[in-house]
């Protein structure tokens, strides 16, 4: 998938554990201010280094602006400060004293969808900015769409320069309204809306003066409260086989044969009864090496290698989990899609499909329909029934039938074993981001 990270430490420890961490994304249209509302955030939640806000401010006065521009915190690319747009994705790192943050900054123009796509992937927290003056518009739908798409159990709208609307009440209400009824209608478990000025400053940190009628908590308050601390013990375990090891250097190991990799979700342990897939073989953990030392468990993020105790026929790309919750191989998938490549999608076109560590030939059965983002918000999910392509950046459900059986979950049951990549086998390049399993987490009519 295209789109490059810039990592950009700004203040506090480096991020090594995920206690009272939040992974959160941005997305908004163009010139609806998202740069200054991540400036902002970092300006006023003390999160900048003085050097990063003189350059700032130095930059500022040079183009004749009597205060700093928050929003080339952000910017950081050159051919973004020229056009004044965020054009890729940007991972922020930043800590209150209540919570650590890793917020993926993602562009707004529709043509870098792909980007949120990347972005928004591994968020628990997706914040979308509106302009108070325009309300939804089709860009906003599409990024609810992705929101709800990777399953973000979260979605904040901020409805920024609320300075440029007197401060309406009605006006919040109405866009919140409108983005509310969208957003369940796709599914979103959790949908919360604060009225913003990003340039001034109201309730991005510090409440807002001008808005004593609004009586929830500001974006950062929000952000630094919200659950998202996940229980590994309750999630199927996985293990994606990357590497077989098999030294067979010395007489210390020369009998030695590990299944190398990272857990992708649960907790494995000593002992577990486990299968490998697609093959079906059972066998049971004897032993779990963790930087060569041995462990009794391990859990989700972990690289580790497995031994089992039988001597079964493993191979990078099978998967290893517990017999009694493990995934049902198969050769029709059924997924929701995000077309990221300029090159179309076709139905009967000869893809590869990527899958954690396992390739596999496919071939686009069907193309059952497309997301209609123009539809009117207040009736049921637009949908285009059976386009004969996707074009860059639509969002449709496909039918695939891949060469080989593969251990696919569906995505609401895990992000990673759920989701895959299709790729054009004549140039290896990524075509289509796609999520196993149901379309939305409950796609119907719009609650009004």
């Amino acid at each position: 998938m295209s789109g490059t990270s810039e990592i950009s430490p700004t203040a506090g420890a480096a991020v090594d554990d995920r206690v009272g961490l939040l992974r959160l994304a941005t997305a908004g249209s163009v010139d609806d201010g998202k740069s200054t509302l991540v400036g902002r955030l970092l300006h006023d939640s003390k999160s900048v280094l003085s050097d990063q806000l003189e350059a700032v401010t130095r930059v500022s006065n040079e183009r004749g602006q009597e205060e700093a521009d928050l929003a080339l915190l952000t910017d950081g690319l050159r051919a973004e400060r020229e056009q004044g747009i965020t054009i890729d994705v940007a991972y922020r790192y930043f800590a209150t004293a209540r919570r650590r943050f890793i917020l993926a900054d993602t562009p707004g123009h529709v043509q870098y969808t792909r980007n949120m796509v990347t972005g928004a992937s591994t968020a628990e927290l997706a914040v979308v900015l509106v302009d108070a003056r325009n309300g939804v518009v089709e860009q906003t739908r599409r990024h609810a769409a992705v929101a709800a798409l990777l399953r973000v159990p979260h979605v904040v709208l901020a409805v920024n320069k609320m300075d440029l609307v007197d401060y309406s009440e009605e006006r919040f209400a109405e866009v919140a309204n409108t983005f509310t009824a969208y957003a369940k209608a796709l599914g979103v478990p959790d949908v919360r809306s604060i009225p913003v000025s990003a340039l001034r400053g109201d309730n991005v940190v510090d409440p807002s003066s001008h808005m004593d009628w609004f009586s929830g908590p500001t974006l950062l308050e929000y952000l630094e409260t919200v659950p998202v601390e996940t229980d590994p013990t309750q999630e199927p375990a996985r293990f994606p086989v990357q590497y077989v090891l098999r030294p067979q250097s010395d007489d210390e190991y020369r009998d030695y044969r590990g299944y190398a990799g990272q857990i992708a979700s649960g907790v494995f342990h000593e002992d577990d009864e486990v299968v490998v897939l697609p093959s079906g073989q059972r066998t049971t953990i004897a032993g779990i090496d963790r930087l060569g030392v041995p462990v009794r468990q391990a859990r989700q993020g972990e690289s580790v290698t497995l031994r089992l105790a039988d001597d079964v026929d493993v191979s990078r790309g099978d998967l290893i989990a517990p017999i009694d919750e493990a995934p049902t191989p198969t050769q029709d998938v059924e997924a929701t899609v995000c077309h990221v490549a300029d090159r179309p999608l076709r139905t009967g076109d000869r893809v590869l499909l990527k899958h954690t560590t396992r390739t596999v030939k496919a071939i686009v059965k069907d193309i059952a329909y497309r997301l209609d983002l123009d539809a009117p918000i207040d009736g049921e999910l637009g949908h285009e029934q059976h386009p004969t392509e996707l074009r860059a950046n639509d969002i449709a459900r496909v039918v695939l039938r891949t060469a080989q059986p593969l251990a696919l979950d569906d995505y609401a049951v895990g992000r990673r074993t759920g989701s895959f990549l299709l790729i054009d086998e004549a140039d290896g390049s990524t075509l289509t981001a796609g999520m196993a399993g149901a379309a939305f987490a409950a796609p119907g009519r719009c609650s009004g």
